[in-house]
């Protein structure tokens, strides 16, 4: 295991009242560095003062998109003490996506070393009030300094952290969504079950779209047939119909949430069936009218749980659960939450404490 040089910031931030928290704005005065260069491997690892990237404008990453990236969060527990939510799912759900945009894998060791030491010098930005946290953001990109559609030789691993807020400060309010029929965000082949930026950036037109309407959030359906619901926004999609548990399926198209995944875990320990299998849009509206769609909700690392209260394609739209929050989705939010503020306990060892 590599050493990692520390170079402190000569001048602190003031940092944020927990009250002006929002998600993504105040960054911390450090990040984590590392670079990688075919034939030499991962060197150089460092933590230094925040600050702009000095890359070519040539740098793939500009031109071809080559990036990656992972979302997490650290938690301050009643204790004080400072813990991770199953950061081995997200290295090696970033080594996936690397596989895919033809990016070299990070060793697990020294990704996490890096988001714990950075976290460490960082740990007076990890806030104590009740359901805010220290988001980590993870990233891979490719600098090569050469136009051509081909991969990187030269890559640098960065992880930036900043505190983020209650995500519901007015209460876990269920979300109004609407069914995508033009766009696609992914197909199964192409890039749907990496974490990269392209995702991200093909899906702005229909959230404009959605947002314009009145709804909050789009479900996606897949790209091939239009009709199979793939991920809803930015989170993995689920619902209780006639009591089952229903998710998408993992098909290559669909991100595998983490979050998801310790819902799926959850579930199951409490004696569900869950079903992860493609689900049609009409199945969920036939199951609406004829009352055995019963709660539905996105899972994520930025929301946890996100209750659907009211679903839309086209002029049709019907209410789940009469626009409230369900008894399993509440159960979930507050497991998990429970389990990565240490209020409850962790019995399937998710949680890693780093203070």
């Amino acid at each position: 295991m590599q050493e990692i040089k520390i170079t402190r910031a000569a001048t602190l931030k003031e940092k944020p009242e927990a009250s002006a928290l929002v998600f993504g704005k105040y960054m911390t005065d450090h990040m984590f560095i590392v670079d990688y260069d075919e034939g030499q491997g991962w060197h150089d690892a460092r933590i230094v003062p925040y600050g702009p990237l000095q890359i070519d404008p040539a740098a793939k990453v500009l031109h071809y998109g080559e990036e990656i990236f992972e979302g997490m969060k650290a938690y301050r527990t009643a204790d004080g003490s400072i813990q991770l939510f199953r950061p081995d799912c997200n290295i090696q759900r970033l080594n996936d996506s690397a596989d895919r945009l033809c990016m070299p894998n990070i060793p697990y060791e020294l990704a996490l070393a890096g988001i714990v030491e950075l976290v460490k010098l960082e740990q007076d930005w990890v806030p104590y009030e009740k359901d805010t946290s220290l988001y980590i953001r993870p990233f891979m990109i490719g600098i090569d300094p050469a136009l051509g559609v081909h991969s990187s030789h030269h890559v640098q691993y960065i992880v930036i952290v900043c505190p983020v807020g209650a995500y519901y400060p007015e209460g876990l309010n269920p979300v109004k969504i609407y069914i995508e029929d033009e766009d696609v965000r992914a197909v199964k082949g192409g890039t749907g079950m990496a974490k990269t930026g392209g995702n991200y950036a093909a899906s702005l037109r229909a959230g404009n779209r959605a947002e314009k309407r009145g709804y909050s959030q789009v479900l996606w359906l897949d790209g091939i047939h239009r009709k199979y619901i793939e991920e809803v926004g930015a989170m993995n999609v689920m619902f209780k119909v006639n009591g089952k548990i229903l998710t998408p399926d993992l098909n290559g198209s669909v991100l595998p949430g983490i979050t998801r995944r310790s819902c799926i875990q959850l579930l199951k320990d409490w004696g569900y069936e869950v079903e992860e299998r493609r689900i049609s849009a009409e199945e969920l509206f036939e199951a609406a009218k004829n009352g055995t769609l019963e709660e539905g909700w996105g899972t994520g690392t930025a929301a946890v749980i996100s209750p659907i209260g009211e679903l839309a394609e086209g002029d049709e739209k019907v209410t789940i659960n009469g626009g409230k929050i369900g008894p399993v989705t509440q159960r979930l939010y507050d497991e998990l939450t429970g389990i990565q503020w240490g209020r409850q306990p962790d019995p399937h060892g998710w949680v890693v404490k780093i203070i």
